[in-house]
């Protein structure tokens, strides 16, 4: 199942639900999205309470689950670590190319994350190309908030923005089960 896609497909739901009911009424739909999540959420709490550590680790490396732990704010790591672990995976490839990367800050609140490509990939007209490829997507996966991703050059001057297409699930504000 592409996430990326149901989400998008929710997301034009929503816009076209929203466009033709008056401004009670989406609030009526909006508190309905917001109970059933935040039901959901309290039955993802539950079943992380109820299985062993062994089996949470194998619940974080599944990307369908982790993307609605993370929404649910029930995720065991937070964003940097999230990051960086992304950013990891995809070192080897980056070296391959005699290439690397750098955090220069992550925004939580914005949902930015900006870096400073390094060695080969620095100035090089692929680095755009490795940011898109391998970058965009491992970021993607393992963190979903990062909805914009900022590429500074060596002197520490960020390009604009790469929007990342993150569906509507998971920018709603996570519901903490309680």
């Amino acid at each position: 199942m592409d996430m990326r896609a149901v989400g998008d497909r929710i997301e034009a739901l929503l816009a076209e639900v929203r466009a033709s009911v008056d401004r009670p009424t989406w609030e009526l739909v909006e508190d309905t999205i917001a109970s059933i999540t935040d039901l959901y959420g309290a039955g993802l709490a539950r079943v992380l309470e109820l299985v062993c550590s062994d089996d949470v680790g194998r619940l974080m490396a599944d990307d369908l689950v982790a993307s609605l732990l993370i929404l649910h704010g029930l995720h065991p790591l937070d964003l940097t670590h999230r990051v960086y672990a992304a950013l990891d995976s995809v070192r080897p490839y980056l070296e391959s190319h005699g290439g690397d990367v750098e955090v220069l800050g992550i925004d939580e609140e914005r949902g930015a994350l900006r870096l400073r490509m390094l060695g080969s990939c620095d100035g090089c007209p692929s680095s755009a190309v490795t940011l898109q490829m391998a970058v965009k997507e491992a970021i993607e996966a393992g963190a979903p908030e990062i909805v914009h991703i900022e590429v500074a050059d060596e002197s520490g001057v960020p390009s604009a923005p790469t929007a990342v297409d993150t569906p509507v699930m998971l920018v709603r504000k996570p519901v903490h089960a309680g």
